[in-house]
């Protein structure tokens, strides 16, 4: 056998050759590397821009969600909530926010973080637009100076945010009453501003801040007064019943009014940053107290009745109050005597307190104490009495009473002891014991048995007249009844007897007449009466009717 034949192909294949070329890049990789350039250099402008992270400790996130809730700062976005998460105590929720970078500037060491959710108070609502939108995280700034990126959230809002026209005030009172954050300020009935915060002092007191809007803030003044108008004032008077709110929204949500108070002596200086709020206008409108003084009464007599905060008046005139009614022990005759201690206001008295001043006598303790001395031996003595016979509420009245007696006074004593004398109820009640008395002596049996004889009396009477007396009388008024039915008939128009004086009235009447006549005659002919009666004449007839009537 032969071998294959070989075939010509690959004997004509050429030999490859290698050359050496410089690397040149294709267009495929330049969109990836445009497109890494691009991405570093947002990267680049992202942490640039990248704010701080803050992280806020609530004692619940309800309604926080991660990477939806926002961050708000004046209804402005200013971050979004990064991560919700447990504390290590597992008492509260600590949420971190990313906010941007001109927002680091609001991080303050007092800075104010709180969850926005729907509230409705009786005198605000707000928060409605988060159903829809979903809560958020509201943020108020401080004016501290320290930065700080850990915050502990607040569970109900700040104070309300005002605009940067008006002025903030502090007002302190006892009592709030029933004022509310956003509670409106009026200024003659007319809103001026709001109340923006409320807060409890460490001595009890409460302060209220407000916020009064320009142009209205010139209307405060040093002398202004502050006072609460929550609810409705009513006041029975002289002139009637009173009744004054200034509107349902203060009737409501509570409100403060105010208006210019008594001029004073006040410097023309700027307007206070603290007032005092009173409890009505009355209150707030009234001359200023001045320093109490106090006093202090002993009575050996029963006061049911007698409160703290009851009047003192020193001659019909409010000058005071009762603080305390204590019990005491006399041990000379072994009684227990009412110890009664007032707090009095001397410049209450006007006009009288200024006469005294002049004089030097209200000035100090000693000087007070003296004055007091020369009332007592005028015949002062302080006296319960009764305020309202309805209540059973007592005062206490300082009054002249020249007729009591004679009473020592210690001027050394503080606070001064005023001497005292017994109530007017005391005689009260013992003329109405003296009259139940006389009424127990009173033969109350006797009485009602007599009584009950007259009412069988009477009612034996009553029976007779309704047994005898009565049917008699309905017999008599029948018999009349037929009397005048019978008189009625007879002047009826047609009765016979009707006709026949109405012949005799004609009859009557011819008969003047006639009598007329003859006195007509015999006046005319009186010789008639001696003669008799004249022939009559005939009269003659006229000539053209005689020859007529020929035939």
């Amino acid at each position: 056998m032969s071998a294959p034949p070989t075939p010509a192909s690959e004997e004509e294949l050429p030999t490859p050759a290698v050359q050496n070329r410089r690397w040149i890049p294709r267009l495929v990789w330049v969109v990836p590397i445009v497109a890494a350039l691009i991405g570093i250099s947002l990267l680049i402008r992202n942490l640039e821009n990248a704010g701080p992270r803050i992280t806020i400790s609530f004692l619940s996130g309800e309604g926080v969600q991660v990477g939806k809730t926002l961050v708000k700062y004046r209804d402005v976005s200013v971050g979004r909530v990064s991560a919700v998460r447990l504390s290590a105590d597992h008492q509260t929720v600590l949420v971190s926010a990313d906010l941007s970078k001109d927002a680091a500037s609001l991080l303050k060491a007092d800075t104010q973080f709180w969850i926005v959710r729907p509230r409705i108070g009786v005198g605000t609502v707000s928060g409605l637009d988060t159903l829809l939108s979903g809560v958020y995280i509201g943020m108020k700034t401080g004016a501290a100076t320290r930065r700080e990126r850990q915050f502990v959230g607040l569970e109900n809002p700040p104070a309300l945010s005002h605009g940067p026209h008006g002025h903030e005030l502090q007002l302190h009172a006892a009592r709030a009453g029933s004022l509310a954050i956003g509670a409106p300020v009026y200024f003659r009935q007319f809103q001026v501003g709001h109340v923006i915060d409320e807060n409890l002092l460490p001595d009890g007191s409460t302060r209220v801040t407000v916020f009064v809007e320009a142009p209205y803030d010139g209307f405060v003044k040093p002398v202004t007064r502050f006072w609460n108008v929550s609810g409705i004032d009513v006041r029975l008077g002289a002139d009637g019943l009173n009744v004054q709110t200034e509107s349902l929204a203060a009737v409501i949500a509570g409100g403060l009014a105010f208006d210019d108070g008594p001029i004073e002596a006040v410097p023309a200086a700027d307007i206070p940053g603290d007032f005092t709020l009173y409890k009505n206008e009355t209150e707030a409108m009234a001359p200023p107290d001045g320093d109490p003084r106090y006093i202090r009464m002993r009575f050996a007599q029963a006061l049911r009745g007698l409160e703290p905060g009851a009047p003192v008046e020193f001659v019909g005139v409010n000058i005071g109050s009762v603080i305390a009614v204590d019990l005491g022990y006399a041990r000379q005759d072994k009684s227990f005597p009412v110890i009664v201690t007032a707090k009095v206001y001397p410049r209450r008295m006007g006009q009288a307190y200024d006469a005294l001043a002049a004089q030097g006598k209200t000035e100090s303790e000693a000087t007070l104490a003296t004055f007091v001395g020369t009332l007592v031996h005028r015949g002062l003595r302080a006296q319960p009495r009764s305020a309202s016979l309805l209540t059973g509420k007592l005062y206490i009245a300082l009054d002249f009473l020249p007729a009591s007696p004679r009473a020592a006074f210690d001027a050394s004593i503080r606070p001064l002891e005023l001497p005292t004398v017994n109530g007017t109820f005391q005689e009260l009640e013992a003329n109405i014991g003296r009259l139940v008395e006389k009424v127990n002596d009173l033969p109350l049996e006797q009485i009602v048995a007599d009584f009950h004889t007259d009412l069988k009396d009477l009612h034996e009477s009553l029976n007779e007249l309704h047994t005898q007396v009565l049917p008699n009388a309905v017999d008599t008024l029948s018999a009349l009844h037929r009397t005048l039915d019978s008189a009625d008939r007879t002047l009826d128009v047609e009765s016979p007897l009707q006709r026949s004086l109405t012949e005799t009235l004609s009859e009557s009447r011819n008969t003047l007449q006639a009598v007329r006549e003859l006195a007509d005659y015999l006046d005319r002919h009186p010789d008639a009466l001696l003669r008799g009666r004249r022939p009559q004449k005939m009269p003659e007839r006229p000539a053209s009717l005689s020859s007529d009537a020929r035939p």
